[in-house]
């Protein structure tokens, strides 16, 4: 491994594992609303997925969350651990490798897909969980909430804030080697 490649992989691990802290910080806490709470983790679930590779972003959505949960609310932990981490690994794969030419398009397309794994992945847990399905359909308002509220601020964060142009910086790409990756 050259010198490049070990800073390469440092600072990649050093980025994931910031992303994780956030995702277990954010699933300790949310935003009250009538009936429940809005949990932030979605939002650097989906902002963490746009940006990092395919199990990267698994790792941060997937163990983060279920390291959370552990932490915080154990019962729904390894729902966390499949739904968040899926739902990462898609927002990924569509952030990095469908319609390339069109980034953000396909990172809007992987965070919408995403809210529906969220979505349903939670609905399906807690009917697991508690045993009863009118427990899971009383939460899902707020499954819809939380997972609209992440992928609209990540994308946010992610296009409108420049957090992209940082992320390619720190990591060393910069925007002349995007640019001509995506024009082949």
């Amino acid at each position: 491994m050259t010198k490049n490649q070990a800073k390469f992989t440092t600072i990649r691990l050093t980025i994931t594992a910031l992303f994780m802290a956030m995702t277990i910080a954010m699933s300790s806490f949310g935003i009250p609303v009538p009936g429940g709470h809005l949990y932030l983790c979605d939002v650097v679930i989906c902002t963490a997925a746009i940006l990092l590779n395919p199990i990267e972003a698994f790792i941060v959505g997937g163990i983060g969350s279920f390291l959370g949960d552990m932490i915080f609310y154990p019962l729904p932990m390894f729902v966390s651990l499949v739904t968040h981490g899926v739902q990462a690994l898609v927002i990924s794969i569509f952030a990095h490798y469908i319609l390339k030419k069109h980034p953000k398009i396909s990172s809007g397309i992987g965070v919408a897909i995403g809210v529906i794994i969220m979505v349903a992945g939670y609905t399906f847990g807690k009917a697991f969980i508690y045993s009863t399905v009118e427990a899971a359909i009383l939460k899902l308002p707020y499954e819809f909430a939380q997972g609209i509220l992440g992928a609209v601020v990540g994308m946010l964060l992610v296009y409108r804030c420049g957090l992209k142009k940082v992320f390619n910086n720190i990591v060393g790409k910069r925007e002349d080697t995007i640019h001509s990756l995506n024009q082949n």
